[in-house]
């Protein structure tokens, strides 16, 4: 079987790393605070090219504690693309706050057009998602939110490292979230994400309210929540981040054999813009007979997943929203899509494999 990802064989190959920074922190009982967290967030903050990061729990939180601390009126509306995983728009509701969606366009990123089309008088931020790895327009998001006078909060939890027009995403809004599930290019072995900022009062403000509103044991200015990134994960992380950078490459690698390679009239391939640089945390495809491709792939020895197979106004969790999106390519397309292995655990031969049964198909 071809994986879809492979979590052990990266873990094998900085074996002896892990195990030494692991082993450091359950020896010194540190596991929280840790001198790890402060060293991993000053250099996850380099590689980003950004001012802050601060380590919280997990992608949601840090989604959480990003709307918390704009600070919006009672009644906003937050614009999130409809093709997303939920915990972008259910950090709004979590705040609350109200979900307005957009639409998304065939590279499957938030629709500019679409987002001026929805917005209304309540509407007070943008959360454009840098889904799949994949770098949204961000010159048009951003002119869009100078001209409604609309915070913006990028969702990196798929994109880390990856580059608009020579940029780091993550470094163009108010604030930008990462989330370091396992499974993301730079995962951790556990839940983590990351709030990242230029604002450093901005900053100040979220590091108090994600650490009990306090930043000395038992004084607290504030009230706030508990969502800290422990210490055996920044540490992990902090081993990871070495190597990010060549497990990028090695995607983008396997992305463009795909790309000139898969030839399938019946698939359609993603889309990659000029001046962009994707990190490919997924290879997403579309065909109009989705399930009979994945099991097709299956029969063949290839995992393969759906991101997402429902789009986010379709949920029964949103039922309760009466914006008409029954026109949305994200609503439509949403049963088509199809993630194939992407990841440096794969060998050249598998890659050539997976090309062949799609075209085969």
């Amino acid at each position: 079987m071809i994986k879809f990802l492979d979590l052990k064989k990266q873990y094998l190959s900085i074996k002896d790393e892990i195990d030494s920074a692991i082993s450091n922190i359950i020896e010194n009982t540190a596991f929280i605070g840790a001198p790890s967290v402060a060293s991993f967030e000053k250099n996850f903050a380099s590689f980003q090219g950004v001012k802050e990061v601060i380590g919280v729990g997990s992608g949601t939180d840090a989604l959480e504690i990003a709307i918390w601390a704009l600070d919006l009126p009672k009644g906003s509306e937050i614009i999130v693309p409809a093709n997303s995983y939920i915990a972008t728009s259910e950090s709004v509701t979590r705040n609350g706050l109200k979900v307005l969606f957009a639409d998304v366009d065939e590279d499957y990123l938030i629709s500019p057009k679409s987002i001026k089309e929805v917005i209304t008088k309540d509407t007070k931020a943008i959360i454009p998602v840098h889904l799949y790895g994949q770098p949204a327009d961000m010159d048009s998001i951003m002119q869009i939110a100078k001209e409604y006078d609309l915070k913006v909060i990028e969702d990196c939890a798929q994109a880390h490292g990856a580059i608009y027009k020579g940029k780091k995403v993550g470094s163009f809004g108010d604030i930008s979230t990462f989330s370091f599930y396992p499974g993301k290019n730079l995962g951790a072995f556990g839940d983590g994400g990351a709030v990242c900022s230029d604002d450093l009062e901005l900053a100040k403000k979220m590091r108090l309210y994600a650490n009990h509103g306090s930043e000395i044991k038992y004084y607290h200015v504030m009230e706030g929540i508990n969502s800290r990134l422990d210490s055996i994960q920044a540490s992990v992380l902090d081993v990871k981040l070495k190597y990010l950078q060549s497990w990028i490459d090695r995607r983008n690698e396997v992305a463009k054999n795909y790309l000139e390679n898969i030839k399938n009239p019946k698939i359609t391939l993603p889309i990659l813009h000029d001046n962009l640089k994707s990190v490919w945390h997924l290879f997403v495809i579309r065909v109009e007979n989705r399930d009979e491709l994945s099991a097709y792939l299956n029969e063949n020895g290839i995992q393969n997943g759906m991101h997402y197979p429902i789009a986010l106004p379709k949920l029964e969790a949103y039922s309760y929203i009466t914006q008409d999106t029954s026109d949305f390519f994200a609503c439509s397309s949403d049963t088509q899509l199809l993630s194939i292995p992407m990841g440096e655990h794969l060998e050249d031969e598998e890659v050539e494999k997976i090309i062949e049964v799609l075209n085969n198909f």
